[in-house]
């Protein structure tokens, strides 16, 4: 019992934007969500990779809580777990892990069977499946870009929870076939040297680096914006 309601704890720390909207960090998502959507007046982002400079800075957490408040907004939108050697989303919204983007990609599966709906309106899952051992061969492909292709046809955005950018090559390989790309940047953790080579990594694959998300930073107690928002929740 008590494993069970960690579990659920964790959850609702993770999907903090659907578990507590009104919170400060869930309003902080919304201001992400408004600086993306203003990053492209002249032609809105369909496809987009969220991805840091290593592991551990929060990106799926990102990815996972952009996906809901572009949900919330009443876009049509698919998170996809495009991290084939340490996939997470399927731990963060509940799911079994058995088919996915894998599955897709060897035709094992069809994209209706591997795409599912999270408990949150408008927004849709499509974890990882079987981890393949040539996951950059796989990102790479034809049938990635088909897939994506198919999948652009069905929503209105496509999120993408990519590995690190300088652990292996498979978040570069998505950068170059999505419309944009989110650089999480883990606060008082990321080495500035290694943001710097996370950029310039991004920028030479060809990607539109839309900004980056500053995580675990701690805002003071005594700051106006935290005294209005934090104490509700």
């Amino acid at each position: 019992m008590a494993r069970k309601k960690k579990v659920l704890q964790e959850t609702a720390r993770k999907l903090i934007a659907f578990t507590t909207p009104r919170s400060f960090v869930a309003e902080q998502f919304r201001t992400l969500r408004t600086n993306i959507n203003f990053s492209s007046p002249d032609a809105e982002v369909h496809t987009l990779v969220i991805t840091s400079a290593a592991p551990s800075e929060g990106k799926s957490t990102t990815a996972a809580n952009l996906a809901v408040v572009f949900a919330q907004e009443g876009k049509k939108v698919l998170i996809v777990d495009g991290d084939m050697r340490k996939p997470t989303t399927h731990y963060t919204f509940r799911m079994g892990n058995t088919i996915g983007l894998s599955s897709v990609l060897t035709r094992q599966n069809t994209i209706d069977e591997v795409i599912r709906p999270t408990a949150v309106e408008h927004l849709d899952l499509m974890t990882c499946g079987p981890i393949p051992p040539n996951p950059a061969e796989l990102l790479a492909s034809r049938s990635m870009t088909t897939l994506i292709d198919q999948l652009k046809n069905r929503y209105d955005l496509i999120i993408f929870d990519a590995p690190p950018v300088l652990s292996v090559t498979d978040g570069q390989i998505l950068a170059n076939k999505c419309e944009g790309t989110i650089l999480v940047v883990s606060s008082g953790n990321t080495e500035k040297d290694m943001a710097v080579k996370a950029k310039e990594a991004i920028e030479s694959s060809n990607s539109r680096l839309i900004g980056a998300v500053l995580n675990n930073f701690a805002l003071p107690k005594d700051n106006y914006y935290y005294q209005y928002y934090g104490t509700k929740e």
